[in-house]
């Protein structure tokens, strides 16, 4: 790794994180030379609105475009590739293989994210679609514009937006999950319970520990058949199933790859390469173990950090995160900060109700904050989380905000 500023900055994915890695550079005064380099046919755009604004009912939203992405190749001065495939990297050489060619390059920020998981034998049929692009969204739009019966594969938070989307414009709408509560992973079986009843009292068909054996249909689907032998219709079927990094394409590149790019905590994978995203797995000294995130905020911070240490290694900083996410069902907003570790304790209203705040520990540590319908509170548990405070900061902060702003019983 080199000390000296790179001449030849390459950027290799043009989504968010992509982005911001470029934006950074030039507020940060780098005048050399920027490659972006993305397999979508379109600029960067953000993502979360694709689940939300885009698939409402009425004129198409807008809220999915970056404005920074118009002036990529003009005032930023940026050499875009779009439709353009990453295929492997020859880190001696400095050297990036594309589908159409070759860039020689001084340094590179790998952004390449995740690709959503398919369901096997699916392909041939049309209605079925995953939700991770802008082309996705248009498809998954075209069916609820069609009145379309919606069956959701997995009910993660991507999936439980799809449904709220349907239910919203009055359409019948299922949600199928292997686990026996959804959100397992991301919040917990206790509050993942707590958050299904919005589905519950949205209408939302909601059934879990169920497993798909097929989708029925010849050319379109018709029907999703569960291993009971039961047949739910259906005109569109969006696959929630999680995703996998992108980092196919540097399988023989001799950079470490588990379940995503490892880095260090500087956000550094050696040999020149940085990596934020989703696709980015680092050491995050704030809560001392490995992780990866596939969050909007975290993909913007993790991007502007690993660009500024890349183009000043030897004033490299560690990259400190508190993870944080939200997600919009039926018009409630929920919103989770830190780890979903132990079991939570409700400090603010309660499960099932219209708004609670519920508290994750580890030992005598808060390590996670979730809240439905409480905006003012989730920032101020993650500020919390940031100073590494204790559970008695925590509840005390609880009892603080129970007494300016109490929960209706």
């Amino acid at each position: 790794m080199s000390d000296s500023v790179p001449g030849h900055v390459v950027v290799v994915g043009a989504s968010l994180a992509g982005l911001r890695a470029v934006t950074t550079a030039r507020e940060n005064g780098y005048a050399g030379r920027i490659t972006l380099v993305g397999d979508e046919v379109h600029l960067p755009y953000d993502r979360p609105p694709l689940s939300k604004e885009y698939l409402e009912e009425g004129s198409l939203t807008t809220a999915h475009h970056l404005p920074d992405a118009d002036t990529l190749a003009g005032d930023l001065d940026v050499d875009v590739h779009t439709d353009t495939r990453a295929t492997g990297i020859d880190l001696d050489n400095h050297l990036l293989t594309v589908n159409s060619g070759e860039i020689r390059y001084d340094a590179a920020l790998i952004a390449t994210g995740v690709r959503a998981r398919t369901l096997p034998g699916s392909g041939h049929l049309q209605g079925v679609h995953t939700l991770r692009t802008l082309d996705d969204a248009a498809a998954v739009r075209a069916g609820l514009d069609a009145g379309a019966r919606t069956v959701v594969i997995g009910a993660g938070f991507i999936g439980a937006e799809v449904a709220s989307a349907a239910r919203r414009r009055g359409l019948p709408a299922t949600i199928l999950e292997m686990q026996s509560a959804p959100l397992v992973r991301a919040v917990g079986s206790t509050a993942g319970a707590a958050l299904a009843e919005l589905h519950a009292r949205h209408g939302t068909d909601l059934r879990c520990g169920v497993t798909v054996e097929a989708l029925l249909g010849e050319h379109r689907v018709e029907a999703v058949r569960l291993e009971d032998g039961t047949e739910i219709p259906a005109d569109l079927v969006v696959v929630g199933i999680g995703a996998d990094p992108a980092t196919d394409w540097l399988e023989s590149s001799g950079l470490d790859l588990e379940n995503g790019l490892v880095c260090d905590s500087f956000l550094h994978a050696g040999h020149d390469v940085w990596a934020a995203g989703d696709v980015a797995r680092w050491t995050n000294p704030l809560f001392e173990r490995g992780m990866r995130l596939e969050h909007w905020t975290n993909a913007g911070e993790q991007a502007a950090h690993a660009m500024a240490n890349l183009l000043d290694p030897a004033r490299a900083s560690e990259y400190r995160h508190v993870p944080y996410f939200w997600s919009d069902w039926y018009g409630r907003r929920i919103q989770f900060a830190g780890l979903p570790i132990g079991e939570p304790v409700v400090v603010s209203g309660h499960w099932g109700g219209e708004a609670f705040v519920a508290l994750y520990r580890e030992g005598d540590r808060l390590i996670g904050a979730l809240a439905l319908n409480r905006r003012g509170d989730i920032m101020k548990y993650r500020a919390l989380l940031a100073r590494g405070a204790d559970w008695n900061a925590a509840l005390d902060l609880a009892s603080r905000r129970n007494a300016s702003a109490p929960i209706p019983a």
